[in-house]
């Protein structure tokens, strides 16, 4: 029997390479399982665009996306451009996902944040369609602007665009133009629904993005505390508003002012961070799939953080085994 693509979990590089070296192990595990894609986030150490381009050199070419990259860094045209390259370079799919990043970032680099983050990233995002449709963009943005379209070049596999999206409104905005909603710590019960049904609505005549979704797991070993693991790899993430908003419309009832410890455990306790065996796991990767979520991204960057890379490959081993043995 076959298996669905979407019954393979794809596989998250869970931190900032600061040499190709770093990232070899997990770009050899995503081969040898047969992962459905590599992932990267945004990395200011490593670029991932040159990285994937060196693993690519090395023989190693699996599909690859970037969940996500941060858009005051490029802009639209430059990131089509680096992507195309990407899939003409490796041979392989590419999905190029991008958000908006926080207004002190974009302020680092630009003077001054967006007067409107979520016009920016429509911009952003449509320039890009535009782009990768063939077809010329319009100058009529308030931060993006170019008359042009991109010079023709020979077949190559497909670049997918993608929206770091966490809140309806995003997923409303992005549905129109892009082909991937990439979701971070979203509990699979808000994915199916709050975020599939603002896609849908968002897309109107045109099919709806699928989501890709980071989930950040762990098996239950010996000398484990799984909300330290937990706050190992999300503590940015949970002192940033907009996933504490996101977090409290999905039904975690989660203060900013909670000490770190006390957040991790919330999300330990409502399965956002899924810890248990590799058979738990499993099937809590198969209950996402089932809330309309296309494409499992598994990051294991809290045992990486508390107990090293060793430990982190053989927990994506043992869910991966434990993962085709609940398929079947």
């Amino acid at each position: 029997m076959v298996k669905s693509p979407r019954a393979v979990p794809a596989v998250m590089i869970p931190h900032q390479p600061d040499c190709v070296d770093d990232a070899l192990p997990y770009a050899e595990l995503a081969l040898r399982r047969r992962a459905r894609r590599l992932w990267t986030g945004q990395s200011l150490r490593l670029d991932p665009l040159q990285l994937f381009a060196h693993l690519a050199g090395r023989g190693l070419r699996p599909p690859v996306g970037t969940g996500v990259s941060l858009m005051p860094l490029r802009t639209p045209y430059d990131a089509v451009v680096q992507a195309r390259s990407l899939a003409l370079i490796t041979g392989r799919a590419v999905v190029m996902g991008y958000g908006p990043a926080t207004p002190g970032f974009v302020a680092s680099l630009h003077g001054a944040p967006y007067r409107s983050p979520r016009t920016a990233a429509t911009e952003f995002l449509t320039v890009a369609r535009t782009l990768l449709d063939g077809d010329t963009t319009d100058p009529t943005g308030e931060y993006h602007r170019p008359r042009t379209a991109l010079t023709p070049t020979r077949p190559h596999p497909a670049v997918e665009l993608g929206a770091g999206v966490l809140r309806p409104a995003m997923a409303r905005f992005a549905a129109p133009v892009t082909d991937v909603a990439v979701t971070w710590l979203t509990p699979a019960d808000y994915v199916r629904d709050v975020l599939v049904p603002a896609l849908r609505e968002g897309a109107d005549d045109r099919p709806p993005p699928r989501v890709a979704t980071v989930v950040h797991l762990a098996v239950d070993r010996p000398g484990r505390d799984p909300a330290r693991l937990a706050g190992a790899v999300l503590s940015a993430h949970l002192s940033a508003s907009h996933y504490l908003d996101m977090l409290r419309r999905a039904g975690v009832a989660m203060r900013a002012e909670d000490d770190l410890f006390v957040k991790a455990k919330q999300l330990v306790d409502a399965g956002v961070f899924v810890y248990g065996s590799p058979a738990h796991i499993a099937r809590e990767l198969a209950r996402h799939r089932a809330a309309g979520i296309d494409e499992v991204i598994l990051n294991v960057g809290g045992v990486q953080f508390t107990h090293g890379l060793h430990e982190a490959l053989a927990d994506l081993e043992d869910v991966f085994t434990a993962a085709e043995e609940h398929h079947g």
